[in-house]
């Protein structure tokens, strides 16, 4: 398989009693399949991970891999702050057929590069589905810097990183120490479009959810050399991209999707739904792209 340019970080809905919604989340990752996704990843940090159980989580890989079949790349969310756990819950979804394992760096234990490189390199070992690291410092307290990249990616397994630092340096130091045939992702919807300019392949995106095929023909666009259609739609979709954002993910955009009429239910605690002013702005973005 090709590798997918556009992947979708998929939300984990609820029923009324907070419990997952399985049925849903297999709408909701046919509808993604549907409108643009070339990937789902299950169970990362907009699938609020922290608050599923290793049970949820593996009912939730296969619900989606069932759902969606070979039409698209589905990536289990198996990382966390414990190798053990980690590595375990990784072996199970291997098990169940997906297509590969994203593993976000520890959080809280805030390890060295030392710690981070034996606890990816331990967990990939274990397995032999492609692996995707996930660096996202402002949420873990740990970024995982290039020279770690680039040791980890001598391992068969490790093919990508899904790259949320924040910093396009970070970046191009990155696509210099890894080699040519290793997966670059942006993990930021704004950052995208300067990230394909640096080499990335794509995006594992949230914004995907409501605006996936016009994704799709950004990337596209880029890709085919038309770099002004794809900043056209870049700079359409950029309050939206900021907008997801005015809170902690995946708040506003589960907001969004019950605005536009998708029941994908609340959220589990500690996260709150938004605020009054704050579902004002969301229905603002959403009126002005005219998705509402």
């Amino acid at each position: 398989m090709l590798a997918a340019r556009l992947l979708t970080a998929m939300i984990t809905p609820y029923d009324s009693q907070q419990r997952v919604n399985y049925a849903k989340a297999g709408e909701v990752a046919e509808y993604l399949c549907n409108n643009g996704s070339e990937g789902i990843v299950v169970c990362g940090t907009t699938g609020e991970s922290p608050v599923l159980t290793p049970e949820e989580k593996l009912r939730l890989y296969a619900t989606v891999k069932e759902k969606v079949g070979d039409r698209a790349q589905v990536w289990a969310g198996t990382g966390s702050n414990s190798t053990a756990a980690s590595l375990e819950l990784s072996r199970e979804a291997e098990k169940l057929g997906v297509y590969g394992i994203m593993l976000v760096t520890p959080y809280y234990n805030k390890p060295s590069q030392e710690g981070l490189y034996k606890h990816f390199k331990a967990i990939a070992g274990s397995i032999s589905s492609p692996v995707m690291l996930y660096n996202v410092p402002g949420r873990t307290a740990a970024n995982l810097l290039p020279e770690t990249v680039a040791r980890l990616a001598e391992v068969d397994n490790i093919v990508a990183v899904k790259e949320a630092s924040g910093s396009m340096d970070q970046v191009s130091l990155l696509k210099n120490l890894v080699p040519e045939d290793f997966l670059v992702y942006s993990g930021d919807d704004s950052l995208t479009l300067p990230l394909l300019a640096l080499g990335a392949t794509g995006v594992v995106s949230i914004a995907s959810h409501l605006v996936g095929n016009e994704m799709r023909k950004m990337l596209e666009a880029f890709f085919a050399g038309d770099v002004l259609t794809a900043t056209r739609i870049h700079l359409r979709l950029f309050p939206l991209f900021r907008g997801l954002f005015i809170t902690s993910n995946p708040v506003p955009l589960k907001e969004a999707l019950n605005m536009l009429g998708h029941e994908v239910g609340g959220l589990r605690l500690p996260l709150t739904g938004a605020s009054e002013g704050e579902k004002a702005q969301i229905r603002e973005v959403l009126q002005n792209l005219q998705l509402l």
